[in-house]
């Protein structure tokens, strides 16, 4: 799937604007997969402990998973995405388990072509449902999952992989949202297309101020990021306790964003039915 991203520096857009070529496919081979590993390595900062090894990307593409690869034409690993199989409800489904682009490549459109490769490959299989996790402080990646991709989230695990050695974790329990995109529901197909996806009445609102990306990548604001992440978990228990759902995610132009959660009932076969 060869495609071209139009990359833009955020302060200077109109000057620097430049076309990436990226074959976005399946990754082929244990040198492309070795790429993968590294990759993961170079994002996360993982130790021995954290990583996923390249055995296991080879595992998931024998057993019905993805590992999926954008690619220039000079053979340069701009992201992948890694998924593996499983059954819920008695259907099958794919947990996208990691995400990952080159920092050069970041805020080019690359994690898109990469999700939108993994919805294809799985409705081409019968697959209707994927899952991820996401951290419930991260206002740019909240964003994507739910307003361009059309997820919606209506779980939350505190603490779900144990103490993990991210940079970007900060010593935090790795507290997840749980998102579910519903691959060939309206919501998606609208949001996918650029359109404001089909959302319930916005019965309550979780907040996350700007400074949380601060707060997190710094040992001063560690305190306060840690606080923060308490008292929304306790926000989203009691909301989702009453059978709400993250349906939407704005943002303002300091940077702030919100949560937005609506009524929310769900069938296992259909999808979800918001009101």
């Amino acid at each position: 799937m060869m495609t071209r991203v139009i990359a833009e520096d955020a302060k200077h857009p109109a000057d620097t604007r430049a076309e990436i070529q990226l074959d976005v496919r399946s990754c082929q081979g244990l040198d492309e997969l070795e790429l993968c590993v590294a990759l993961q390595i170079a994002t996360w900062g993982y130790d021995e402990m954290d990583v996923i090894p390249r055995r296991m990307f080879t595992v998931a593409q024998r057993i019905g998973g993805q590992v999926m690869g954008a690619f220039t034409p000079d053979g340069t690993l701009a992201g992948f995405a890694m998924s593996i199989p499983g059954i819920r409800d008695g259907a099958p489904y794919l947990h996208s388990h990691m995400l990952a682009v080159k920092q050069e490549f970041r805020n080019a459109g690359v994690g898109r072509r990469l999700k939108l490769a993994q919805r294809e490959d799985a409705l081409k299989r019968g697959i209707r449902r994927m899952e991820w996790t996401f951290d419930p402080l991260e206002i740019k990646n909240a964003f994507f999952n739910i307003e361009k991709l059309g997820a919606i989230t209506h779980s939350y695990t505190p603490n779900f992989y144990g103490v993990s050695s991210a940079r970007i974790q900060g010593g935090r329990p790795t507290d997840r949202l749980h998102a579910e995109w519903w691959l060939d529901t309206e919501r998606v197909t609208e949001a996918i297309a650029g359109r404001r996806a089909p959302r319930g009445k916005v019965e309550t609102r979780i907040e996350l101020p700007h400074q949380v990306m601060q707060w997190k990548e710094s040992a001063e604001g560690a305190a306060q990021a840690m606080a923060l992440q308490k008292a929304n978990y306790a926000q989203f228990a009691e909301a989702f306790a009453h059978g709400l759902a993250v349906t939407g995610f704005s943002r303002d132009e300091s940077g702030n964003g919100w949560f937005e959660l609506s009524r929310w009932s769900g069938d296992p076969k259909s999808g979800p039915a918001l009101s």
